[in-house]
């Protein structure tokens, strides 16, 4: 088997189809939450507002919606890195448009290997991102690797509602309507598809808590959103 014809890892099939999706996924973000990751989002920017970080690193930033929602905490400097470099531009020019340009930058980068000194930031974000992790448990080990100690983590990401009839609408809905409408605007057949599998994979709640424990957080604790579609996950260093 030559190199081309392998198998893809989750890292390279992750980067591919976020660049696919990339001129669509705003819309379909908004669309398809009805407008709540934005008020997600807020979540985590009034979770950090009282330990006022100077240098914030984004992780998996995507189009850069969190990036900006953070700078209205008016750091000296926002960094969001990504591996899909068509999210990456589409971010660039929303920064550029609200003139943001002197405290956000994006680039390109893996979650997993940080190009950043030890101890560099006062907080790392993630929006939606850690589930794409080749290797979680490397990726939040070098979130904490570059934290400053006394730093701050947020993770927020998809969950699985469990209250009755929520958790029934919510699957019904993640199963069937996601994957159709993500697909029919998109023109992507795996991206909507991959969405509820990596969302059915992940350990979330306590197992995930563990994961962030076991990377040398400590006070971890967590806030499920919106009956638990999503959940707001937070650490120190």
């Amino acid at each position: 088997m030559t190199k081309s014809q392998q198998p893809k890892g989750k890292k390279e099939k992750v980067k591919g189809m976020f660049n696919d999706i990339a001129f669509r996924y705003d819309f379909l973000n908004h669309f398809l939450s009805a407008g709540i990751d934005k008020r997600w989002r807020t979540k985590v920017r009034k979770h950090l507002a009282p330990f006022h970080p100077k240098e914030i690193l984004d992780v998996a930033t995507g189009t850069g919606d969190l990036a900006i929602e953070l700078a209205k905490l008016h750091p000296e400097k926002i960094t969001g890195i990504d591996i899909a470099t068509g999210m990456l531009d589409i971010g660039k020019e929303k920064i550029g448009k609200k003139k943001l340009n002197d405290v956000i930058v994006l680039e390109e980068g893996d979650s997993e290997n940080l190009r950043f000194n030890d101890g560099h930031f006062d907080a790392v974000t993630v929006a939606f991102g850690v589930r794409n992790f080749e290797d979680l448990e490397h990726g939040l080990s070098e979130m904490y690797r570059v934290l400053k100690p006394g730093g701050h983590v947020v993770v927020l990401e998809f969950s699985k509602p469990k209250k009755f009839p929520f958790r029934n609408i919510y699957n019904a809905y993640f199963k069937y309507i996601l994957p159709t409408v993500g697909k029919m605007i998109s023109k992507n057949d795996e991206a909507y598809t991959y969405l509820p599998e990596s969302v059915q994979a992940f350990p979330e709640d306590k197992a995930f808590m563990n994961e962030l424990k076991k990377a040398g957080f400590r006070e971890a604790g967590q806030q499920r959103l919106t009956f638990g579609i999503a959940t707001m996950y937070y650490g120190e260093k």
